[in-house]
């Protein structure tokens, strides 16, 4: 199947570079110009990746997110926003967004988050397809269920995105190992570019939120200063 993108973006300009670029790679790509267009070209199927502007005339990009994430298939999404505030990075993940990109990007950038979005969908293709080998993780209170990609500390529920989950999954099968931030923007983003550790800060930091009783203490998600993170053997 060709790989088919849904670009949203009101300004025409960037919507045909980035429609340009993508076809000279040999994906499939449509161009929606707001909300309304975009939902209606979405509901028609088929799309694996929604490139999507945070602002749009109509409507925004975080209801735009919400509202695709609320569809029955899972689709990737890139958001990209003109905003470079911690904050704005923050909903829009929480929102369901996979990545972001602040404007002005590189076109070289973009594809490669692309391009390691479609390799992360394919992996996690191929491991469904695979005998399970390992269905559920244990770590003290922390309990994962792979398959189900579910997270509970002391039985409660914990809702994660989807790059918090895969960040702590590959914490919780490496106890005891320390990664840096470039290797895990590798192993988890499969992507490396310089300058974009912070993402890898920020990630952490909002998972630990979400997982440590303390995060200013953490149990399970540790600070190797100078070199990384690792997560705790303890736990």
């Amino acid at each position: 199947m060709r790989r088919k993108v849904l670009i949203v973006e009101d300004e025409p300009d960037i919507a045909r570079l980035v429609q340009t670029h993508l076809v000279d790679n040999g994906y499939a790509a449509d161009i929606a110009s707001n909300g309304a267009s975009a939902m209606r070209q979405f509901k028609q199927g088929g799309y694996q990746l929604v490139v999507l502007d945070l602002m749009l005339p109509d409507t925004d990009g975080l209801s735009l997110c919400r509202q695709i994430r609320e569809t029955a298939d899972y689709v990737a999404i890139l958001m990209l926003t003109a905003k470079s505030t911690e904050l704005d990075r923050v909903l829009g993940l929480e929102m369901g967004a996979d990545d972001y990109l602040t404007k002005p990007f590189s076109v070289a950038e973009l594809l490669a988050r692309i391009k390691a979005l479609y390799r992360r969908m394919e992996a996690l293709r191929q491991k469904t397809s695979l005998p399970l080998e390992e269905e559920n993780i244990e770590r003290g209170a922390l309990s994962i269920d792979v398959t189900r990609r579910d997270v509970r500390i002391d039985g409660k529920p914990v809702e994660l995105t989807a790059r918090e989950f895969d960040l702590l999954l590959f914490f919780a099968r490496h106890p005891g190992r320390v990664f840096s931030r470039v290797q895990l923007l590798d192993q988890v983003w499969g992507y490396n570019h310089d300058g974009y550790e912070h993402t890898v800060n920020s990630h952490i930091n909002r998972l630990r939120s979400k997982i440590e009783a303390n995060p200013a203490d953490p149990r399970y998600v540790l600070t190797v200063w100078g070199v990384g993170y690792k997560f705790s053997e303890e736990a």
